[in-house]
């Protein structure tokens, strides 16, 4: 190719990258797009897609100064996932090496998904296709697995699943990813915001709980299982719209609650308030003083009482 044609390519790209399409993502709600902020590498870069005509633009831009690192252009609609309706996006590995992209959705529910998964300098490893309504999750820090959000329910897309898909033998779990300590509980939820640990392992999601108690899915993609940590201070109720997550010194901090915050310790999954005492122990703490209060209100009154039922009768 001649260096001005090259050129005039770069400056096309470029300029398709800057037009923000009023496109939806994998999840059921339309009006989510992360493509053109897309999602962030380890080295400072992001990839961003672009969808136009039939065709996927796929690039790779620095963050400092926005230069265009790497492109491709791809046949089929794609996009960046996100993962959180606060534009939380996702599909890269922790290794750099593998980024899921899936097509757009037009309704829910859709009769099938299809995903694409780019190696290294984006050439595509492997097409996906699925039968039935998914979204994308994470994906394990060596590209080995992909999780996925699986809608159960065609009129309530609170309702879920998560699967484990094998990248290298294309196969789809059909035994969904539980916590092993709450095997039979129903998912349900809208994903609010996302926060993931540093070497990519762990995923952690806020639920809104679907009219329940909120509650933050932590997904371990390494071994795939799961922890639900029921977040009982809060109620269905509550404002989370300004919630974030963040991960820090092996706790989880979740953000913007009104009246405080709250902290996760990430080896026990204990829920505790910002100032550090522990939620179940201060409400247990909080009966046993209610507890000591009424039994001293009726240790007051039997003293009023008995004297009087004590002193003689007249005329007796």
């Amino acid at each position: 190719m001649k260096r001005s044609s090259f050129s005039l390519v770069l400056v096309t790209v470029a300029a398709l990258l800057a037009v923000a399409s009023a496109r939806a993502d994998g999840l059921p709600v339309l009006g989510v797009d992360v493509s053109s902020s897309g999602v962030a590498t380890a080295d400072g870069a992001r990839y961003v897609t672009m969808a136009s005509g039939g065709r996927t633009v796929v690039a790779r831009v620095a963050e400092a100064g926005g230069r265009l690192l790497v492109w491709r252009s791809l046949p089929g609609t794609f996009t960046i996932p996100a993962v959180a309706y606060d534009g939380s996006a996702g599909g890269l590995s922790a290794d750099g090496k593998t980024l899921a992209l899936i097509e757009p959705r037009q309704s829910f529910p859709r009769a099938q998904t299809r995903f694409l998964i780019l190696g290294r300098g984006l050439a595509v490893r492997r097409q996906v296709t699925l039968r039935g309504d998914f979204s994308f999750d994470a994906v394990s820090p060596d590209g080995a697995w992909l999780y996925l959000i699986h809608y159960t329910s065609a009129q309530d897309p609170t309702r879920y699943l998560v699967q484990r898909y094998d990248l290298r033998d294309g196969r789809l779990s059909a035994a969904p990813v539980v916590d092993p300590s709450q095997p039979g509980e129903k998912m349900r939820g809208n994903p609010l915001t996302r926060a993931t640990s540093a070497d990519g392992r762990w995923a952690y999601t806020l639920y809104d709980g679907g009219g329940a108690t909120p509650f933050v899915h932590a997904l371990d993609t390494v071994a795939g299982s799961a922890h639900c940590i029921d977040l009982e201070v809060l109620s269905s109720k509550t404002d989370l719209s300004r919630v974030r997550l963040a991960v820090a010194g092996g706790r989880l901090e979740i953000r913007g609650i009104p009246h405080g915050a709250l902290n996760v310790d990430l080896r026990s999954f204990r829920v505790t308030a910002a100032h550090g005492r522990a939620l179940g122990l201060w409400s247990i703490a909080v009966a046993v003083l209610l507890a000591v209060a009424i039994l001293l209100a009726l240790v007051r009154r039997r003293r009023d009482v008995l004297p009087g039922m004590l002193e003689p009768q007249r005329g007796s």
